[in-house]
């Protein structure tokens, strides 16, 4: 096994990432896996923690089909997934009702994790994304492209895990990308990890407490 947990596996990608030690980097995690992940890394390299807050876009009639994902790290992006949209037949209407409809939760997610606090600054500094595993690749390519209009000088991806042909997939999306294991047959994110228990609520928010733009600027 892998990781034992995403304490472990954000210890271990923190020593990947450890000569963007310094001010002028920033971390941003996509909830609630990559939060834990992210924290190490933020702790590790004395960067601030913030959140990029994706929602996967479901075919309407088998919602666990990517067909795109939405996205806000400050401001809202939308990653279509053209040719699932064409297989499955998804008219331009159904996409835009099911992008409405995860519009809506990234707001509560917002409201519920951000409220009134500080956001970090990417513009000019060094973007480190970060999640538990990539499986196929939609909410992640997302949330690359929501931090990237955020204009940092550098944006990386960080994770764990994640299938070799998805990684190809967002070398067009990232400056750089830190992957600890990478697989040609993927077996699923959580199988990589001996524990993989949900994150929750509550942990999201300590975490961001602990590690936020305010606390690491105070």
């Amino acid at each position: 096994m892998p990781f034992q947990d995403r304490q472990e596996a954000g210890q271990r990608l923190a020593e990947a990432l450890k000569r963007f030690k310094g001010p002028d980097t920033v971390v941003f995690a996509l909830p609630r896996g990559g939060v834990p992940v992210a924290a190490q890394i933020a702790k590790a390299l004395g960067a601030p923690l913030d959140l990029v807050l994706v929602r996967k876009i479901g075919v309407p009639f088998q919602p666990e089909l990517a067909m795109g994902a939405i996205a806000d790290g400050g401001e809202l992006v939308v990653a279509r997934n053209e040719d699932v949209i064409a297989l499955a037949g998804v008219t331009e209407t159904q996409f835009h009702r099911a992008v409405s409809h995860e519009t809506v939760e990234i707001e509560r997610r917002r409201r519920l994790y951000l409220g009134g606090r500080e956001r970090a600054d990417a513009k000019g500094r060094v973007a480190i994304v970060v999640d538990d595993g990539v499986a196929t690749g939609a909410t992640t390519r997302a949330a690359l492209r929501a931090v990237r209009a955020r204009a940092p000088k550098k944006l990386i991806l960080a994770v764990p895990v994640a299938p070799t042909e998805s990684l190809g997939e967002l070398r067009a999306e990232a400056d750089e990308i830190t992957c600890l294991e990478s697989h040609d047959y993927f077996l699923g994110v959580g199988c990589y990890y001996a524990d993989f228990s949900q994150t929750e609520d509550d942990e999201v928010i300590d975490l961001l407490d602990r590690y936020g733009a305010e606390a690491t600027r105070g």
